[in-house]
């Protein structure tokens, strides 16, 4: 067996199996145009509708079947663009003449208009209809079942959507971002509108028969979803999801046809879902494992700055900053945590904010040059906040200091210089206290 499974991708990668290679490179346009079209579905937060688009698609396909009485992709492309787009005008129509939210009227359209196709292929599949063979395929997506005209008139559907994107990216990219501002520039913002929609059901509708009406939605949206995690430049994500969906496309496919017993849509879907898993997990800046690196970050400076700070207080107390302050002198002035605070006052010592007195930490530890001057820098912050807080916002001086503990670590020195100019260059705090000037 494991013999026939290399002799297979042998063929396939010599392209002995023109038809399959044929197959799975209709099967990748088309989900890099969905990936496409997908990318501005999400942009314009209308990624339910594209679900409802794609389950409102099969009752037009079975209709098409049965007028036609042919599987003919043109007849069944037809139908299923008409249904999809009804699906589009209902869901608007119930928006604007009813108190049903989008969420739930998208709903009602996604469950009646699935329900009436599954009722219509059963009727279709109880007729005995020799032809409807096959017409089950829809609901999975089988890219083993597609013959050469489908190949040919979806592929060539999924090449028009990407030009159709790459032509209008532009305008697309106004209407995501500020139709208001779209629409003052004397823009046709309904007629890209429309346009948009329709593009979106027809990706929907090419894909139907290699994905299958119930999963597409996941190769519209997902793509886009993935690629947001690494770029916030449009046009870096438009490659992303083309990319991401054409790997998931062609991977889905070639399973599909090593294993004939594999329905290609779940295979499509199955790949770019661990895409974008991989993706939510570790993106450079928006993935899990970096935001939690950076919040790691932002702990262990707010940790640094709250030690400078103590031992500046310490200090400003008695006037004397060459005194060593033992640790429990610290914990005395504030609250810290045991294994959090010994590892941090060793990272101090070694970045010389700190020096052990005597050379000893035993004794305790005495600010360096750098260490007080980031230690009067954070006080100074602190107290800056808490007077622009009491004569700003008028609020009670009792009141102001918590607050101050957070803002203090995210000002800018732009927004210190601000504050000092507001202030009038202040000398005390709303407690007394002297704020220090600059170092």
């Amino acid at each position: 067996m494991e013999q026939d499974l290399q002799t297979t991708l042998l063929d396939l990668l010599l392209f002995r199996q023109a038809n399959v290679v044929w197959v799975i490179g209709a099967t990748a346009l088309l989900s890099i145009s969905a990936g496409l079209v997908g990318c501005f579905a999400f942009l314009r937060k209308s990624t339910l509708a594209a679900d409802a688009i794609a389950h409102a698609v099969l009752p037009g396909v079975c209709l098409a079947f049965m007028i036609g009485g042919t599987k003919n992709p043109v007849v069944l492309l037809i139908g299923a663009f008409v249904t999809g787009w009804l699906s589009i005008m209902v869901v608007s129509w119930l928006k604007a003449n009813t108190k049903l939210k989008e969420d739930t009227a998208i709903a009602v359209v996604l469950s009646v208009f699935f329900g009436f196709g599954i009722l219509l292929m059963t009727h279709i599949q109880q007729s005995g209809n020799a032809a409807q063979s096959g017409l089950d395929k829809f609901l999975f997506g089988k890219a083993a079942a597609l013959i050469g005209v489908d190949v040919y008139v979806f592929g060539s559907l999924a090449v028009a959507l990407i030009l159709m994107v790459l032509l209008l990216m532009k305008e697309f990219t106004l209407l995501s971002f500020d139709r208001q501002y779209a629409q003052s520039l004397g823009m046709p913002v309904v007629l890209y509108e429309i346009i948009l929609s329709s593009m979106t059901v027809l990706a929907v509708v090419v894909g139907i028969q290699a994905v299958g009406v119930v999963l597409m939605a996941a190769m519209l949206i997902t793509p886009a979803a993935a690629a947001r995690y690494w770029t916030h430049s449009l046009p870096v994500m438009l490659v992303l999801a083309a990319t991401f969906g054409l790997v998931s496309g062609a991977g889905g496919a070639m399973v599909s046809y090593l294993a004939p017993g594999l329905p290609t849509g779940p295979c499509m879907v199955l790949l770019i879902t661990l895409i974008a898993i991989l993706s939510i997990l570790f993106a450079p800046r928006r993935g899990v494992i970096a935001e939690f690196r950076l919040q790691r970050r932002h702990q262990i400076r707010i940790l640094r700055e709250n030690i400078l700070k103590a031992f500046y207080q310490l200090a400003e107390t008695d006037g004397r900053f060459d005194t060593p302050r033992s640790l429990q002198t610290l914990l005395d002035r504030r609250s810290f945590s045991g294994k959090p605070l010994d590892k941090m006052l060793r990272q101090m010592v070694a970045d010389k904010l700190l020096s052990p007195a005597a050379g000893s930490s035993d004794l305790g530890w005495i600010l360096t040059p750098e260490g007080t001057n980031q230690g009067r820098r954070i006080v100074r912050l602190h107290r800056l906040w808490e007077l622009y807080l009491t004569t700003e916002l008028n609020l009670a001086p009792d009141h102001v200091h918590d607050d101050a503990e957070t803002v203090e670590h995210i000002l800018t020195p732009e927004l210190e210089a601000r504050l000092e100019q507001l202030l009038n260059f202040p000398d005390l705090d709303p407690h007394g206290e002297a704020i220090p000037k600059r170092g």
